[in-house]
């Protein structure tokens, strides 16, 4: 499977002639969640020597199921709030490029736990970005935020770069922060002293396997389905920018190799890497595509739809524009929205019958990849 994926790989400039990601130093913070594990995958494949620091996994997550950690030269676990360990963990690795994922990622729990999910991820960035000063080999800085980071306009566009900043739930008002925090530190510090070059990055509703977060439609459809219970929607009419979770992955790796490779404007900047338009989609639709997916044949489940609003606030249309990533990376989706919601009841059904969590993730790597 390696050498397949290693052809692939090569076969779309993943790897080129020089190899650029053999025995880099890449640093992951929140290794251990879900995009983090995805990721940890990808660049375990391209050779890179990969390094992780978050906290303990969770019993029930695609970092214990598919013993990601074997892929690490070192998987650090600590907690992003603490500024000292993290200095002195950073300081031991001394990465070239970092990928900063380490977050509170939950609209619903940001509301319960407020003061938590601000810490984590406002703290967390300032703590992560106070780090870097003291290290000499790093270029690159990739920070993970979020496509919820935009004002929300009443002729709901699709979001693009230019786009004002503006928030009100606890999550989305604090990965606005970290933006900023993001682009104060690439322009006081980092940048200019350094030569450290520091951007933001976000992404749609990403969805895939291994997913197994609370209060989000593809675990919890997947919990339905393989327990056999109802399953309850409580904004079947909200609209999302829905794509699997490789596609912004890969729109990373490369954003983070041309900076490095000093390819692009060397100062801070902001990319979305989103679906096509189809994949724009109400909640209500996306349950449609999972119900008829061909990997259910027979098999359904009952589901409710929530009447009440929730408690919570949440946007209700959510749209994002890809034309800069596109433009100036050459990168764009390559899978339809169809195809994530098959892919996802795939990776179910191929980790239900032999439990190869690893290999079934490889083997979407592989398929996207050759697409």
């Amino acid at each position: 499977m390696y050498g397949i994926l290693v052809h692939a790989l090569g076969k779309i400039g993943m790897i080129k002639n020089n190899q650029f990601w053999k025995n880099k130093k890449v640093l992951i913070t929140g290794h251990t969640g879900f995009k983090g594990s995805w990721l940890s995958i990808i660049l375990n494949l391209l050779s890179a020597k990969v390094y992780g620091y978050a906290l303990s996994p969770e019993k029930n997550s695609l970092f214990k199921k598919a013993k990601i950690n074997k892929l690490f030269e070192q998987s650090h676990i600590g907690n992003i709030k603490k500024l000292k360990n993290l200095q002195k963990t950073l300081k031991s690795i001394e990465p070239e490029i970092i990928f900063h994922m380490a977050a509170q990622p939950l609209v619903v729990q940001s509301y319960k736990n407020p003061k938590d999910t601000f810490e984590t991820n406002i703290i967390g960035t300032v703590n992560l970005l106070e780090s870097a000063k003291k290290l000499k080999k790093l270029k690159v800085i990739i920070v993970v935020t979020t496509d919820k980071v935009y004002k929300i306009l009443k002729n709901n566009p699709a979001y693009n770069e230019e786009h004002q900043l503006g928030a009100s739930d606890p999550y989305a008002t604090s990965k606005t922060c970290a933006e900023l925090i993001a682009e104060c530190y690439c322009k006081s510090f980092l940048n200019i002293k350094k030569k450290i070059i520091v951007v933001s990055v976000r992404a749609g509703n990403v969805i895939g396997g291994g997913d197994y977060s609370e209060n989000r439609i593809g675990p919890d459809f997947i919990e339905s389905l393989n327990k056999k219970k109802k399953l309850i929607i409580r904004n079947p009419d909200h609209v999302r920018p829905w794509q699997h979770v490789l596609e912004p992955l890969f729109g990373y790796v490369t954003l983070a190799e041309k900076l490095y490779k000093k390819r692009l404007n060397n100062k801070y900047e902001s990319w979305n890497f989103a679906p096509h338009k189809d994949s724009f989609l109400k909640v209500r639709k996306l349950i449609e595509l999972f119900q008829s997916s061909k990997y259910l044949k027979k098999q359904k489940i009952k589901i409710v739809y929530k009447k009440k609003v929730s408690k919570f606030k949440e946007t209700n249309i959510l749209k994002l524009d890809f034309k800069k990533s596109f433009i100036t990376l050459k990168w764009k989706p390559r899978f339809t929205i169809k195809e994530t919601v098959n892919l996802i009841l795939q990776w179910n059904h191929d980790t239900q019958k032999k439990a190869f969590y690893l290999e079934a993730c490889k083997k979407q790597i592989f398929h996207y990849l050759t697409k």
